[in-house]
């Protein structure tokens, strides 16, 4: 009995204190969950878009990176010009031929027809339609006009007149070189031409060794896989050539140009002025970068995936690209860019990309930067774009116009797109071109949590002088041709008298615009220029291989060209 009563004596105790422990438990269970809804999200320390937050506070954006803030004014830089550069009215585009380049009537040879296929997206594309004048002009051939790729990543049917003035292309080309539309028929039948495959960076006297007698042998012959087939380096008159066709030849047929340049007109309707982005973080574009933005395995898996389109891929060092400015930067990463350098938060900006990596998550913080934020399907109806949305290049078009029009490019990585559209900018008028220092700005942003607004932005002006598109950034031969078409820019009086008088930070000369920071462009004659893995061509005794191309891995071009 005794036992009985002491066990209903602790049960009627426990019974007591019970409610006092339920209290308890749900004061701490209600303090947990407070403390995780306030608490960061865990950050990846590597991840250089994932680590932060921007947000807007009382007019200023707020750019949260770990326990460190940088307060972003809303106004932009006023002390200066962010809209052109003043010694760009001192130079201009100049590509008329000498007198001494004799008409194409007078040196075309009779039976002697170039056909040329080329090869990945518009851009790429475009760079074979101009080589291909030139190498009509170096055979004294008459050029078939360029059949497009529309077997190769892009799967694009459209043909050259669905997307360049063909009418246009052949009548303006008439003084330099015979261009007809299709290859005659011989003796009544098809003319079927032989194949052949030029090396890359073939010049003058490599097509007139190598291409020539098969020429003249077989009278017609169609060269494949046509992209960087030509020297960059050629006689100053071939170069001006090249600038005629792609500054001045080529032009997008009437419905393009229609819908580019209503494009354009609702982005003036909307400002004054704005910015054209390239964004380029594609997965593709991020999958061959071999860089790392922190997404963890989800980012790597599919990333990876990706990258084993090209079989030649080595294994990357995420650090190590990003150390050596190959990586692209991040969509928050150009928007803190283009902000430091004194572009307000009231600016339009128009992006031209494909599907971004992250999607919305990803453009978040350059949607927080700059609000105005459009894009070709912002500013049109599905209706308007439906003549073009199934046809890539004829898309990329669009965004090319956009582009060429806007105030100030900003091109995010250096494919074909971005190289054309920096060398147009230059022949008219040096508009400005941003190109990120990346190698630089990789530090400047690892480094941001320890400085304020004020000493980023002008480390940022600092790392960027030489990448604003201002004249002479570049030193005549460097880089690929059609991104410095230095043969093909003038200098007038007033500027070589200007040059030597008063003090000037632009247009004085090489090494007074860039000191010891020029871009580091490659030499696109040297063996190592491309943009992606090295094409494994095999060539027969004459050095050329005859044969088409089957089942090939999608080169780099094709996947970064646009």
């Amino acid at each position: 009995m005794a036992f009985h009563r002491r066990r209903n004596h602790y049960y009627n105790r426990f019974r007591s204190i019970l409610p006092l422990i339920f209290s308890i438990s749900g004061a701490l269970l209600i303090l947990f969950a407070l403390l995780s809804f306030l608490a960061p999200t865990p950050i990846d320390s590597n991840n250089p878009q994932h680590t932060n937050s921007l947000y807007a506070r009382n007019g200023v954006v707020e750019d949260t990176i770990g326990q460190s803030v940088l307060h972003i004014p809303k106004k932009g830089r006023t002390d200066r010009d962010i809209w052109s550069s003043k010694n760009s009215l001192y130079y201009y585009g100049c590509s008329n031929a000498s007198i001494k380049f004799a008409n194409a009537d007078a040196v075309t040879q009779p039976n002697r027809y170039l056909l040329i296929v080329t090869s990945g997206g518009l851009n790429q594309q475009r760079t074979g339609i101009i080589d291909a004048v030139v190498a009509a002009r170096i055979l004294n051939a008459t050029l078939v006009v360029p059949r497009l790729d529309q077997k190769s990543f892009w799967k694009d049917s459209s043909d050259f007149s669905e997307i360049f003035d063909v009418d246009w292309y052949i009548s303006s080309l008439s003084k330099d070189v015979k261009i007809i539309k299709s290859l005659p028929k011989r003796g009544g039948k098809t003319w079927i031409p032989r194949n052949m495959r030029v090396p890359r960076k073939c010049s003058e006297r490599c097509y007139q060794n190598r291409i020539l007698p098969v020429l003249l042998k077989r009278h017609a012959i169609q060269l494949t896989k046509f992209d960087y087939r030509v020297a960059n380096r050629l006689d100053t008159q071939l170069q001006k050539l090249r600038c005629r066709v792609n500054y001045h030849a080529l032009k997008f047929t009437d419905p393009i140009l229609r819908m580019g340049e209503k494009l354009v007109h609702r982005m003036r309707m909307k400002s004054k002025h704005f910015i054209a982005l390239h964004l380029r973080f594609e997965p593709d574009m991020l999958a061959f970068s071999g860089c790392y933005y922190g997404g963890g395995d989800k980012e790597r898996k599919e990333l990876g995936a990706i990258r084993k389109r090209w079989k030649t891929l080595h294994v990357s060092n995420p650090d190590k690209e990003r150390r050596h400015g190959k990586c692209p930067l991040t969509p928050r990463e150009v928007g803190l860019m283009l902000r430091a350098l004194g572009y307000s938060s009231d600016i339009h900006i128009y992006v031209a990309s494909g599907e971004v990596y992250g999607g919305e998550e990803t453009l978040a913080p350059l949607k927080a930067l700059f609000p105005n934020f459009y894009t070709k399907e912002t500013l049109a109806s599905k209706e308007e774009l439906e003549p073009f949305s199934s046809f890539s290049s004829r898309m990329a078009a669009l965004d090319f116009i956009v582009c060429d029009e806007s105030d100030v490019f900003v091109t995010n990585n250096n494919g074909n797109m971005a190289r054309i559209l920096a060398g147009r900018r230059r022949y008219f008028g040096h508009k400005p071109t941003i190109r990120p220092n990346a190698k630089k700005l990789y530090r400047l942003f690892l480094n941001q949590t320890t400085m304020s607004w004020e000493a980023f932005t002008s480390k940022m002006r600092t790392y960027q002088r030489g990448f604003m598109g201002e004249p002479k950034e570049v030193r005549p031969g460097r880089g690929e041709f059609h991104e410095n078409p230095h043969t093909c820019i003038c200098e007038d009086s007033e500027a070589n008298a200007k040059k030597d008088s008063g003090p000037g930070k632009y247009g004085k000369g090489y090494d007074d615009v860039l000191g010891d920071d020029e871009p580091e462009l490659p030499d696109p004659d040297d063996d190592g220029y491309q943009d992606g893995p090295q094409e494994k061509e095999q060539f027969n005794g004459t050095g050329m291989d005859y044969d088409g191309i089957t089942n090939e891995e999608p080169e780099l071009e094709e996947i970064l060209s646009d």
